[in-house]
């Protein structure tokens, strides 16, 4: 009885240390890859359990989700001849597990080699204001350059983005002063134009109290008593032209 009991724990234990080696979990978001003797096993396999035959079959698992590689910063130069630091991140995808495998020793490797080449020699076709205002274009453009390398290796670039662009401290300070400029002459513009909107209400204005002299004298006294509530004011008052030929005939009348 007893031998058997021994007999049982070794067979448990003998499965226990094969099986793992036998039996491949494949989750759903991998496929594994079967190689048989150097040669390839029907393409991708899972999810699910797979058999394998150890030192017979060697497995290498894919993942199908979509990964992400930094771009570190590269020193580039822009097509006028500005040395920027530009630094960016890839999305990509393997959509055909084989050929990432068979078409180059590591994709994750190859394809951030890819996008560091691809990525200078894009911003040098793009001169600098550009780069700062059309981004979206310089990701596109990017992110089709990196694809035609890596598509023969089984990967699906899904995204590609700058994510940082440094500028050298002395075009800093140039672009500082041109945007001050830049909101100096804006205020210049406001100002003289309500100069010239003022100047025009103005001249409207006087053109109608010419038509009128009725309005011009209302208006001369409606001033007066403005300046009247001032304390300490001394007004010299002119006497309306039109008034003259009244008081000439007053003073003949006298006579």
């Amino acid at each position: 009885m007893t031998g058997l009991i021994v007999a049982g724990a070794i067979v448990a234990v003998l499965l226990f240390i094969v099986l793992p080696s036998i039996l491949i979990i494949v989750t759903e978001y991998e496929r594994a890859v079967f190689f048989r003797l150097g040669h390839i096993r029907e393409g991708a396999k899972g999810p699910g359990i797979v058999v394998r035959f150890p030192m017979i079959d060697r497995v290498v698992k894919v993942t199908l989700r979509v990964e992400v590689v930094d771009i570190p910063a590269q020193a580039a130069i822009t097509a006028d001849n500005v040395t920027i630091q530009v630094d960016a991140v890839v999305y990509f995808q393997v959509r055909d597990p084989v050929q990432a495998i068979l078409g180059v020793d590591s994709f994750r490797f190859a394809s951030q080699r890819v996008a560091m080449t691809s990525l200078r020699s894009i911003i040098g076709r793009f001169e600098l204001d550009d780069l700062l205002a059309h981004r979206e274009t310089v990701n596109d453009e990017l992110r089709d350059k990196i694809a035609v390398s890596t598509g023969a290796w089984g990967v699906e670039v899904k995204q590609v983005e700058i994510r940082d662009i440094t500028l050298p401290p002395e075009l800093l300070r140039a672009m500082a002063r041109q945007a001050e400029a830049e909101r100096e002459r804006r205020a210049k513009v406001i100002a003289a134009t309500g100069e010239l909107e003022a100047s025009q209400e103005l001249a409207e204005a006087a053109a109608k109290l010419t038509e009128s002299p009725g309005a011009l004298q209302l208006r001369t006294l409606q001033t007066l008593a403005e300046v009247a509530t001032e304390k300490n004011s001394t007004l010299i008052f002119p006497i309306p032209i039109e008034l003259l030929p009244a008081l000439r005939s007053l003073a003949g009348g006298d006579r």
